[in-house]
């Protein structure tokens, strides 16, 4: 009863922290989201073995250059000199970093250095822009916060029917206990959710909650199923132990971090 209390507690408080900085301002989710980037780029590092700084840096530079539009308001004509600049920066540095390696290993650490980027620091950079996607170019919180409420019912749903019917392995290799019915539940509950949000967050329209949910549904899986494989090859059942009971900031956020980008792609092509 003790770890199950544990758990709630940590799970209520992490929930409320992340709804009450989506809610609050803008200036509070690019702050959280940035902290929850670092944690996540430690976590990461630690599981594949990079001892390097220079994923917290570039990681710095491209969430800055990626988001300074959305803080100070900047004509969104600038966005492109902002991008080169950041890309620039990205290539120029991570190519640096190169000369502390070891000569033997210098293809082992780029190749590292450029997986922590693609995989942690582009998603969160990305996951910011999402509640900015509309017409007027406005911080629309209801946008992003309807995201992780369909991520949680795809979860939860998931994580219940599977349990109590799953039967069929999904990916037997790499996580166990996913089954296809648990996958099936989980897409179908997660399709209800987006009527009901459709509802009540017209920021979007009903189709496009629901191509969400589809994204949600099928990415947010692949997501979860490429963590668990890092996992599995480092030897760990969690990236942390920095949320009791759920493990790391990784395992909460590895099904929107692989989601975010194809929201974000479909977002920018509707809008």
């Amino acid at each position: 009863m003790g770890k199950l209390l544990k758990r709630t507690l940590s799970g209520l408080v992490f929930v409320s922290v992340l709804i009450f900085s989506i809610l609050f301002s803008k200036i509070t989710f690019i702050c959280l989201f940035f902290i929850l980037m670092m944690f996540c780029l430690y976590e990461f590092k630690k599981m594949i073995a990079l001892k390097s700084v220079f994923p917290y840096i570039i990681g710095t530079l491209l969430f800055i250059f990626g988001n300074i539009l959305n803080v100070e308001d900047i004509p969104s004509r600038m966005l492109f000199e902002y991008i080169g600049v950041a890309l620039f920066l990205t290539i120029f540095i991570t190519f640096a970093s190169i000369l502390f390696a070891k000569k033997e290993e210098v293809i082992s650490h780029l190749g590292k250095i450029f997986l922590s980027i693609i995989y942690i620091v582009v998603p969160f950079t990305l996951i910011v822009q999402i509640p900015f996607l509309n017409a007027s170019f406005n911080y629309i919180n209801t946008t992003i916060l309807g995201v992780f409420i369909l991520i949680w019912v795809n979860d939860s749903f998931a994580f219940l029917i599977g349990k109590n019917f799953g039967k069929h392995k999904l990916l037997e290799r790499i996580s166990p206990n996913k089954t296809i019915e648990g996958f099936i539940g989980g897409m179908v509950f997660t399709f209800i959710a987006s009527f009901i949000l459709a509802n009540q967050f017209t920021s979007l329209s009903q189709t496009q909650w629901i191509v969400i949910a589809g994204i949600v549904s099928i990415f947010g899986v692949l997501g979860d199923l490429i963590e668990s494989m890092f996992k599995r090859q480092a030897g760990v059942k969690d990236s942390s132990n920095f949320i009791p009971g759920h493990g790391g900031f990784l395992d909460r956020f590895d099904s929107v971090i692989f989601a975010a980008p194809f929201i974000f792609i479909y977002l920018q092509l509707v809008q």
